[in-house]
């Protein structure tokens, strides 16, 4: 049985070095051996970091690279083409979020994967947040009572370099949309995680970044099949604003609160800790979290391990943010799985 996974990163991006300080630190059974990017100076300053081998396209790393498996960290256009052209090579996915721009696309790679027979994941890392994970315990354990209401607040900063080409993320054709379908996936994941699946959504959007094509805010609420009610806030910002949180989950005897930032803390507010128990620090978990979303992926590929999400639960997240997209067209509540 073999003991590490060898594995090419395409795409050699901020993406990439996220994964790659997960693989480094927290994925030792995974070997870097290929760095894959149109752009070959990006392509080896990742090869040189890690000791691979650098390729300018992933056409040539499939004929001439050495590796069981493919981190793919693309543009959103380019998700179904990559993921289909490595299956067919029997390779291993890794498939950065979201699976692709829309459902048909979606279908097609879940086949491709179907007929490889290989292990497929689709990367979401908020799915190893331990913060989530521990919110989630506490629910379960009757700590807040039953939930009432939650609120997820998702505010990203925009770093845009002006002497830049303008992002592949602010065009609409590449992005499939803005910043929903995008960062706010990560939000989303820790809902469904949280309160069970999203029913139906109501939503409204809107654009203050000029060069952006898609959404630059949405404000959306979500009923979950439970019955309960969620906000969404997000927020592309370019001025300062104020400290925030992640998330608030209110139930009839109790609050959970997940901070934002790196002093961030995970508070527990109920009758035993009615002034608030800080129950873990939410740093450095969610940096962490790219290694373990990795470890577990080669954990499937190594030892036949189940994954955390499948492929198929992915498209919760996707699902979401197209059923806003309809409902700021409808002005009316949309279903999310039908």
């Amino acid at each position: 049985m073999a003991d590490h996974v060898s594995m090419a990163l395409v795409g050699c991006g901020n993406i990439a070095r996220a994964h790659w300080r997960g693989i480094r630190y927290h994925a030792p059974r995974i070997r870097v051996t290929a760095a894959v990017d149109a752009d070959i100076d990006r392509a080896e300053a990742m090869a040189a970091r890690t000791g691979a081998k650098a390729f300018a396209s992933l056409a040539d790393a499939l004929v001439d690279g050495d590796f069981d498996a493919v981190d793919l960290m693309l543009p959103h256009d380019q998700h179904e083409a990559a993921a289909v052209e490595c299956f067919a090579a029997g390779k291993h996915v890794v498939l950065e979020k979201p699976m692709a721009q829309d459902l048909p696309s979606c279908e097609r790679i879940l086949k491709a994967a179907e007929r490889a027979g290989t292990v497929f994941m689709v990367a979401e890392q908020a799915q190893y947040w331990p913060d989530a994970r521990e919110a989630r315990a506490l629910i379960d354990g009757g700590e807040i009572g039953a939930v009432i209401t939650a609120r997820a607040c998702f505010y990203d900063p925009l770093n845009v370099d002006p002497a830049q080409p303008r992002p592949w993320r602010f065009q609409l054709a590449r992005a499939g949309g803005g910043i929903s379908i995008d960062g706010g996936a990560h939000w989303i994941r820790p809902l469904r995680m949280m309160l069970g699946e999203i029913d139906e959504v109501i939503a409204a959007t809107g654009r203050h970044i000029a060069d952006m094509e898609g959404e630059s805010w949405a404000q959306a609420l979500f009923r979950f099949r439970n019955g309960v009610v969620a906000s969404f806030n997000a927020l592309l910002h370019a001025s300062p604003v104020a400290n925030t949180e992640d998330f608030r989950i209110t139930g009839s005897r109790g609050e959970i609160v997940i901070e934002h930032g790196r002093e961030g803390r995970l508070l527990l507010f109920n009758a035993a800790h009615p002034d608030g128990k800080t129950v873990m620090r939410t740093f450095p978990g969610k940096v962490d979290s790219y290694g373990a979303e990795l470890h577990d992926f080669s954990q499937a590929v190594l030892d036949g391990k189940a994954l955390e999400a499948s492929p198929a639960f992915s498209l919760g997240e996707l699902r979401t943010a197209l059923a806003m997209y309809r409902s700021v067209e409808s002005g009316r509540w949309e279903k999310v799985w039908s």
